[in-house]
């Protein structure tokens, strides 16, 4: 008997989604202003996150919840270890470190993977679904506002191994939706989306008051350099 597990998800998420969304850094990416030093701490921020998510995912594939949803294909970490040489250098390993709301992020996903495994479907489907739905739209506009060449930089939102994302996606939320979770676990899970929503907000937060310090700093700059020319 299904749980209707997928459509739950999206339905009780509802509110935390469109939160997230209306965080500034978000809109102002949505809206095609990209900054690129903002970006690079972004990927370097999911390379932890989704290195924590396929650690558990891993390390759980056996259980009975994770097993079904247990897809390699959905793996980002390889493909954020790409961006991170574009954006950092053949060194990047030495530089990145994982904000404090991502290292927060870090520690939950750590937590419930060696406590309540069930609820790293909840990360899975709020990362992945989200990347598969909206991840090309994003590429181009990271693309044309940061004048990317090619693919560089993007191989975050490049899915290679998945031939065609609609069919997938269709058969994630199927398999979501037979998975032997009773109607508490469902509501666990629905709550555990909630708190990823939040948790992945929270760092976009964190990245726009980083935004607004370096555009308080360009016009600083600006200010000092008007300055000395009329002095």
């Amino acid at each position: 008997m299904s749980t209707n597990l997928a459509q739950r998800l999206r339905e009780g998420t509802t509110k935390s989604h469109s939160m997230a969304e209306n965080v500034s850094f978000v809109k102002s990416f949505l809206g095609g202003v990209v900054d690129k030093k903002s970006y690079r701490q972004l990927v370097a921020n999911l390379f932890f996150v989704y290195t924590a998510i396929e650690e558990e995912i891993e390390n759980n594939k056996d259980n009975a919840f994770i097993k079904p949803i247990y897809f390699r294909e959905l793996n980002r970490r390889v493909s954020l270890m790409n961006d991170l040489e574009y954006y950092y250098g053949f060194n990047w390993a030495a530089i990145i470190k994982p904000s404090s709301a991502t290292q927060i992020y870090v520690d939950r996903i750590h937590y419930i993977g060696k406590l309540q495994p069930e609820l790293l479907i909840a990360h899975a489907y709020t990362r992945y679904m989200g990347d598969l739905s909206g991840g090309q739209i994003l590429k181009r506009i990271a693309q044309n506002a940061m004048n990317l060449p090619d693919d560089s930089g993007v191989a975050f939102y490049n899915f290679s191994q998945i031939q065609d994302d609609k069919s997938f996606k269709d058969m994630y939320r199927d398999t979501l939706n037979d998975l032997p979770v009773h109607d508490d676990q469902v509501k666990q899970i629905i709550a555990e989306a909630n708190i990823a929503f939040n948790l992945n907000m929270k760092i976009f937060q964190e990245l726009n008051s980083n935004l607004i310090k370096i555009m308080l700093m360009l016009l600083l700059s600006t200010l000092n350099s008007f300055r000395k020319k009329i002095s």
